[in-house]
């Protein structure tokens, strides 16, 4: 006689970036060890790709996690780990204004939201008749970045546009980026002024973000401060 087996409830949410509604599961205990080995490495993309494995099965394989936009990756996994460990959460905040004391606060990862910026436009306007339309960070991305040692982040940001550069146009001409060599989408993105560039890594500071304000007070200087957690890191 085989052990019963424990039926796991299902639920729905809305992805941010398409608004299309998914089903989802909480993770079981042989997923959630898979993330906390992850965790333990304190390897950023050991940590993504131990999230986006858990997304894909909790998912029931119906979400492309490598092409889904990180914000959209991190929000679906919040919610995930709500309905699997609780939705409130305890976490430990340094309090800038000394930058060293630290306070407990309990966060509820239910009101965690994807915050977009009403600035932000994914189609830039380089020139009278040249832009570009780019597409956000994957976790395709992430590996596009390469080392993070120190020194190497300039080059780090280039091979983030260079990934996230989906298609260029110019007057009725479109160029799909996918068409061309790393090299060829280097040259494009030397060319241009420092203004125009400027206007690419304005894409980058203002695209959506998974972000939650909290209140702090400094128990030794009195100070209230309002801290704001970035990233789906901030919320371990």
């Amino acid at each position: 006689m085989s052990l019963p087996k424990i039926n796991t409830p299902e639920y729905r949410l809305n992805v941010p970036s398409t608004d299309e509604e998914i089903r989802y599961r909480p993770f079981l205990v042989k997923e959630e060890k898979l993330l906390l080995i992850a965790q333990e490495t304190g390897d950023d993309t050991a940590m993504y790709d131990a999230v986006s494995n858990l997304v894909e099965t909790c998912c029931f394989g119906t979400v492309d996690v490598t092409k889904m936009p990180l914000f959209d990756l991190e929000y679906v996994f919040l919610n995930i780990r709500a309905k699997s460990v609780g939705e409130v959460v305890d976490l430990e905040i340094t309090c800038p204004d000394d930058e060293e004391t630290k306070v407990k606060v309990k966060v509820d990862l239910t009101k965690i939201d994807v915050h977009m910026d009403d600035t932000h436009d994914a189609r830039i306007q380089l020139t009278d008749d040249i832009g570009i339309l780019m597409a956000y960070p994957h976790l395709g991305s992430l590996a596009a970045m390469g080392s993070s040692e120190e020194g190497v982040q300039m080059e780090n940001m280039f091979n983030m546009i260079y990934d996230c550069m989906y298609q260029i146009w110019q007057g009725e001409e479109t160029f799909d980026a996918m068409d061309y060599t790393q090299k060829e989408k280097r040259e494009f993105i030397e060319s241009l002024n420092h203004e125009q560039f400027e206007k690419i890594q304005n894409f980058f500071s203002t695209m959506p973000t998974v972000k939650h304000d909290v209140k702090v007070t400094n128990p030794n200087t009195k100070v209230k401060s309002t801290v704001t957690l970035q990233g789906m890191n901030a919320f371990f």
